[in-house]
């Protein structure tokens, strides 16, 4: 017991002093918790919680998600703890929960939001005391190190039978409701949106939605929100899309607005896959009491993440710079293109890192026929894989100009010269160099 006692309070030590020293040097990151693990490999099972534990997966939206949580419980009074920077791996997810405890291992916080990796859900879910378990959507993404997405699901699904908090699904998913299917000892709550005029019956975009996880016969759609996102049934048994505990209705997205259990409500971002994540937090509110002036506080002052529709302004050119990583956020960032019917000159930079992905074969499965419109003048490609962007921007069809260049600087020197609205689109590890590059060039 006492080797047992001093393991625990060495791990913890040794997580906290290195984390220390990394933020002497003005760094970060996740090795702190690394060490931590090797130190005592069961740590996370040693851990005292007080409080609301939630954790937050999915393919996209888990960062805005659980930022916005964090502020719900925050508006609400708790004291909370987060990953909020989006060290979302099982060590940078240790290193957030040991810098912020004791050494007999109470963690200093009354409520717990973390935002966790998919193919990392199997090393936190089963080790600490999750009371909500929040999955936001399954769609293919990197398919070098996520694999195919039905590798993914199963490993999350391997963790369920013996979860007994609540998990929390979006409705309009069948991959995430499949959920429910194994995790016989948890209470499902549900999150999704109704038919509305964006709403369609037929869909060309990459859809993984297509067999029954019950019987495997092919699942019907009475309408689609994007991809495979809508309302479904099985044309053979049962599973179909659940009753919602939250509905989002009266979708506008000129105007970023919809209501819920009729009270009107503003997106912070754009784009309906955004409304999602907003939908997660109503449903967390409403699971835990939180008022409705609370959630709108959250919404009306979630800071905009890096990347994600940022604008960029000077006296005389506007930038808007977006990330995409995999076809369905690409495709929702296409959309968001396609709106504006101004002249303007668009980037694209695809890299082909470990972080970015390195099949890059996504960009078949983007429709980016959505932004080769009249009003774009034209098309710079940049980054490690420009090649092969330009040649699916050939093969899309489009008719202006389209360049190859070599160097990031210069390509954004190029785009902001014009001095049409520029659309700068990023991969992972091309975001932060074109971010850099786009202040350096417009002076701010």
């Amino acid at each position: 017991m006492e080797k047992e006692i001093s393991m625990k309070t060495l791990s913890i030590l040794s997580t906290k002093l290195s984390a220390w020293g990394l933020h002497l040097i003005g760094r970060g990151g996740s090795m702190p918790g690394s060490i931590g693990c090797k130190v005592d490999k069961n740590i996370l099972t040693k851990l005292k919680f007080n409080g609301p534990v939630i954790l937050v997966t999915g393919t996209n939206g888990k960062t805005s998600t659980a930022n916005m949580i964090t502020d719900l419980f925050q508006n609400a009074g708790y004291n909370v703890i987060s990953n909020r920077k989006g060290d979302n791996l099982k060590a940078g997810i240790v290193t957030t929960l040991l810098t912020n405890c004791k050494l007999n291992g109470e963690i200093k916080a009354n409520a717990v939001v973390l935002e966790c990796d998919e193919l990392n859900v199997r090393h936190i879910l089963p080790f600490i005391p999750v009371t909500d378990f929040v999955v936001n959507n399954f769609f293919r993404d990197q398919l070098d190190r996520a694999r195919e997405m039905e590798q993914l699901i199963d490993s999350i699904e391997k963790v369920l039978p013996d979860y007994k908090g609540r998990l929390i699904l979006n409705a309009n998913d069948p991959n995430v409701v499949r959920l429910n299917l194994v995790a016989k000892n948890a209470t499902c709550s549900y999150f999704g949106m109704d038919e509305n005029k964006y709403s369609v019956t037929t869909t060309k975009e990459a859809s993984e939605g297509k067999f029954c996880p019950k019987c495997g016969a092919r699942l019907e759609y009475s309408y689609y929100q994007y991809s495979h996102i809508g309302k479904f049934h099985c044309s053979k048994c049962d599973f179909k899309t659940p009753e919602m505990d939250v509905c989002l209705k009266n979708i506008d997205l000129d105007q970023e607005t919809f209501t819920s259990d009729k009270v009107s409500f503003k997106s912070p971002y754009e784009g309906m896959y955004s409304m999602y994540n907003c939908a997660v937090v109503l449903n967390i509110a409403q699971n835990y009491g939180i008022s409705v002036d609370c959630v709108k506080s959250v919404f009306s002052h979630a800071p905009q993440p890096a990347g994600r529709n940022e604008t960029f302004k000077s006296s005389d050119q506007t930038c808007i710079l977006n990330l995409v990583k995999n076809p369905t956020g690409a495709n929702e960032v296409m959309k968001v293109i396609e709106k504006d019917d101004s002249n303007k000159t668009i980037v694209i930079v695809l890299n082909d890192r470990e972080q970015d992905g390195t099949d890059v074969s996504w960009i078949y499965d983007t429709f980016f026929e959505k932004i080769m419109k009249d009003s774009t003048k034209e098309i710079i490609c940049t980054g490690l894989r420009a090649n092969d962007m330009a040649l699916r921007i050939y093969y899309g069809g489009y008719k202006g100009p389209l360049s190859v260049v070599d160097t990031l600087d210069i390509a954004i020197k190029a785009a902001l010269a014009t001095k049409r609205t520029t659309y700068a689109i990023a991969t992972y590890t091309a975001l932060l160099p074109t971010r850099n590059a786009i202040k350096k060039e417009m002076g701010l």
